[in-house]
């Protein structure tokens, strides 16, 4: 709503918002969709309830996308719908969090987004930014794909990895990753 009324001053924000819901909807339903490449691998070799995905979408479109590009929805998902707070704001990635069980310090976020890194950083969590041609500011580290992020996030998740500062995560922690990292739009 507030990018909105910025972007639109002179258009009423719920109107605008309903407009890109029709969108969106039919985009599931009618859009093209793939996985990033490595997007496959690296959700076949996480454990099932040690990834969350979190999304600034609704749970109906992921669920529509995902099955689109062939991939499973993980057990834990927080959705526009499940918290009061989006990014910027660290509260859906605390919830995710809180979800798996999983202190937050331990957690990895992998994201593409200026307000889902800050939201990942609030939440004090490791951010690693991909699908970008330069990092966002204030990731730990930079992928310019989820292809070229896989190894290095399947090291973090096994303990193996140097996090933020050059050390790893304890063997089999969890990990949060955002909505949009693993399902191409």
């Amino acid at each position: 709503m507030e990018t909105f009324a910025r972007v639109a001053p002179d258009r009423n924000p719920q109107e605008c918002l309903a407009a890109l819901h029709e969108l969106e909807d039919e985009d599931v339903r009618s859009g093209v969709h793939s996985a990033f490449d490595g997007a496959s691998e690296l959700r076949s070799a996480l454990r099932p309830g040690t990834w969350a995905l979190v999304t600034s979408n609704y749970e109906h479109r992921v669920r529509g996308r995902f099955a689109r590009t062939g991939l499973p929805v993980p057990e834990v998902l927080v959705d526009a719908a499940a918290v009061e707070e989006g990014k910027p704001s660290p509260v859906p990635y605390l919830r995710a969090a809180a979800r798996l069980g999983a202190a937050p310090e331990d957690c990895l976020v992998v994201e593409d987004a200026p307000s889902g890194v800050r939201a990942g950083l609030g939440a004090g969590m490791t951010v690693w930014g991909v699908n970008t041609p330069v990092p966002v500011d204030g990731v730990h580290r930079h992928f310019g794909s989820p292809r070229a992020a896989v190894r290095e996030i399947l090291a973090f998740a096994s303990g193996s990895s140097g996090g933020s500062g050059g050390s790893g995560g304890p063997s089999g922690e969890p990990e949060v990753y955002p909505g949009d990292a693993l399902p191409g739009q």
